[in-house]
């Protein structure tokens, strides 16, 4: 890698934070012997096949209120946001969101018997299956609410499908005891009548880009949790905001870009920032520590031991008590109240719907159409 940028006259990250980690820390002696080589493209997505082939209803809304231009201009989406107070649009806007919801319920129930509650939120993490992407973190949160609710299965409480779809290495023996889990989650949770009506998890099969262009559009929530300094970009974070989705995140990878393009009041997030990662790392990190002192994560834990529909995780238990690389039980309070503020959050529908028009309209700039130009005009020096 040193001689790729002895070699090359231009180096590039693929987000704003993951150049910034390039030139402070992986070819940090490189960038100050030749500074001006370094630059940043963020990644992009073709777009056009995430908005205008995948949601047809959401083009035709976008059609109508400012015009066809941004099929072939991605900028142009920021026209939209002028509409962030009008009530007929938003409300347009969630019927759409409602119609590609019940789409993909009635297509999961014919591809798998799957019954999807649309009423409930659709919460998604689809994404490769690796730990710094925390998914385990994500279940954490999920035992806590399926504990709490087994504790009190009458208690008020928002529906929420919690989505996966992912793919991990052959060789990549914690990756897959991680999928086993959220399925044995799934299983477990389908077996009790009164808390799958409230709570719900599925794990997608033959994740592919066909399926994703059902389920894009039909996302409330996009979870982008990894680690803060871990993701160098990530695109379905895009293809998600694009389709009016949510993020909860971390301020890493694209997220950061995200955050600046649709504002602060329309994303949520948590955790630790990078800085505050290394920190905590120098001083030195104890996850046995949470495990001790934290109910919650105790009890999550404790029931990957006892055992998920009749499988034990105790790999997956050992690593996050007593390693825990990628800090998910350092980030695991932070995590949870974030997800109860996304759900008062979404118990407004025209907030909601006002954060969502403003991730559509901020999405413009995650086009690869600009992507390529800025490397077409910056690097490759084209005319």
């Amino acid at each position: 890698a040193t001689l790729c940028v002895a070699a090359s006259h231009s180096i590039n990250g693929v987000s704003k934070l993951h150049s910034e980690i390039i030139k402070q820390s992986v070819f940090h002696d490189e960038y100050e012997n030749t500074p001006e080589k370094f630059k940043n493209v963020t990644n992009g997505i073709a777009y056009r096949r995430w908005l205008y082939q995948s949601n047809p209803e959401l083009t035709q809304l976008l059609t109508d209120t400012i015009g066809p231009k941004f099929i072939k201009d991605g900028a142009e989406l920021s026209k939209f946001k002028a509409f962030e107070n009008d009530t007929e649009v938003l409300t347009k806007l969630a019927a759409v969101k409602r119609a590609n919801k019940e789409s993909f319920a009635k297509f999961i129930k014919n591809e798998s018997g799957i019954i999807l509650d649309p009423d409930s939120i659709f919460d998604v993490q689809v994404k490769r299956l690796h730990e710094y992407k925390r998914q385990h973190l994500n279940v954490m949160n999920i035992l806590a609410d399926y504990a709490y609710l087994q504790n009190n299965p009458d208690a008020p409480f928002i529906p929420k499908t919690y989505i996966f779809a992912a793919k991990a290495a052959p060789g990549y023996y914690l990756a897959k005891q991680i999928i086993k889990m959220i399925w044995a989650i799934s299983e477990e949770i389908r077996k009790n009548p009164r808390i799958s009506q409230k709570l719900s998890v599925v794990f997608l099969e033959n994740y592919c880009v066909t399926l994703s262009e059902r389920l894009m559009p039909a996302s409330d929530v996009s979870e982008q949790i990894s680690l803060a300094g871990t993701e160098a970009s990530g695109t379905g974070c895009m293809k998600l905001m694009l389709n009016g989705a949510i993020t909860l995140g971390t301020l890493d990878g694209a997220n950061i870009e995200i955050k600046e393009a649709a504002g602060d009041d329309n994303i949520v997030i948590f955790g630790m920032t990078t800085p505050e990662v290394n920190e905590l790392k120098v001083r030195g990190y104890r996850p046995n520590d949470y495990y001790n002192s934290n109910g919650a994560i105790h009890e999550a834990i404790d029931r990957m031991y006892r055992g998920i529909n009749g499988c034990t995780f105790n790999d997956v238990a050992n690593s996050l008590k007593d390693r825990d690389p990628y800090m998910v039980l350092a980030d695991f309070d932070s995590y949870r109240n974030a997800q109860k503020f996304i759900t008062f959050c979404y118990n407004d529908k025209m907030k909601w719907a006002k954060m969502s028009l403003n991730n559509i309209a901020g999405a413009g700039i995650f086009s690869a159409d600009r992507a390529v130009t800025e490397y077409a005009d910056n690097i490759w020096h084209l005319r």
